[in-house]
């Protein structure tokens, strides 16, 4: 009952819609998603592990009625299959591109088990219950069909009630076929998907294959033993060396970076100052030119200073004519305080008789 519920809430969930190469839609892509806390709360069930389908027959759906859209309680069971070991981006993308083939899909993604891999197509880094539980925890898986067959058969499509296939379209060349998807396309039920270019499992192990040292210096330094990492003694005291050589570069690097820091920080302090010292240089320069150069305030104050003194101390020149009677300023009458034209009144005689005199 889980299994259904978090089935059941899967194919309740509002998903957009995206082109068959897993890109979104031209008028989608540039807008903003809107922010939603709805997602799975359990990982995606087993195939053995759910209750046994409905007894009725199964009857396939057109590709026409599952472009239209079919009724929830009948979805268009999308089949994907594959080793899935490294799960990356690349497989993401392609149950993503399976998952949104149809409107109402119910995805089911068979895993193959370590025999049947290691005998076709070779060793794995992730066992098959590693595998196993990396598509389960991907949100776009429905259902998880473990020990998947390598080639499809009538029976295995009718027990799970397939009605498509998806694959990339590239023919799938193994089990001494061409094509193991060749009678799935003739049948008409064969939906292709693109492929993720850049990324693949070969892709990743390629990279840790030729970093080889680099990984096994980085698990020496977080703690892994020489045993775990299947090294021998003298290699191991080989990347013990490397490390310390890389530690004394490193500090060497930054040695010569602070260097030059200092150096460029001395060249631009001394290039202000330089510049700082040309500016006050040609102020001075002015200042001092229009204080005592040929036409500075000094040469102008010297001359004022000698037109003043030469006149203070050379004469008055005498007019070239004698002024005329009007012009001349009248002489100014000179009087004794002793004298005045008019006479005292005559004092009363006196008693004696003397004889008074007036003096005027």
């Amino acid at each position: 009952m889980e299994a259904q519920s978090s089935s059941t809430l899967l194919l309740s969930r509002k998903r957009r819609r995206d082109g068959s190469n897993g890109e979104a839609e031209e008028g989608e892509r540039f807008g903003k998603i809107p922010r939603c806390t709805v997602g799975l709360r359990h990982p995606a069930p087993f195939a053995d592990e759910l209750e046994p389908a409905d007894s009725k027959a199964y009857k396939r759906v057109s590709m026409e009625e599952a472009k239209r859209g079919t009724p929830p309680e009948r979805p268009v069971r999308v089949y994907a299959d594959g080793i899935f070991d490294l799960f990356h981006s690349g497989h993401a993308r392609a149950l993503m591109q399976a998952k949104c083939l149809f409107p109402n899909t119910h995805l089911i993604v068979g895993v193959c088990s370590d025999d049947l891999t290691h005998k076709y197509k070779g060793f794995t880094v992730m066992n098959e219950d590693e595998r196993y539980d990396a598509i389960r925890h991907c949100r776009y898986v429905d259902e998880v069909v473990r020990n998947a067959p390598w080639t499809l058969t009538p029976e295995f499509l009718a027990k799970h009630r397939i009605d498509f296939v998806a694959h990339d379209d590239i023919p799938y060349s193994s089990a001494g076929s061409d094509d193991v998807y060749k009678h799935i396309k003739e049948a008409g039920m064969f939906a292709p998907t693109q492929r993720t270019e850049g990324i693949s499992t070969s892709d990743v192990i390629t990279r840790i294959v030729r970093d080889y040292d680099v990984y096994v210096r980085r698990n020496l330094q977080r703690g892994y033993t020489a045993k775990e990492l299947n090294v021998s003694f003298i290699n191991e005291k080989k990347y013990h060396l490397q490390e310390r050589v890389d530690k004394v570069k490193k500090k060497v690097r930054d040695v010569e970076e602070k260097s030059k820091e200092f150096v460029q920080k001395v060249e631009e302090k001394s290039i202000d100052l330089i510049q700082k010292w040309e500016e006050k240089s040609r102020e001075f320069i002015g200042n001092f030119l229009q204080m005592f150069g040929p036409e500075g305030a000094l040469k102008h104050m010297l001359k004022e200073g000698r037109g003043r003194m030469l006149q203070a101390i050379s004469p008055r020149q005498s007019p070239s004519s004698s002024p005329t009677r009007e012009e001349r300023s009248p002489s100014p009458t000179f009087r004794l305080p002793f004298f005045s034209k008019t006479s005292p009144p005559p004092s009363p005689p006196h008693h004696s008789g003397a004889r008074g005199y007036l003096i005027s």
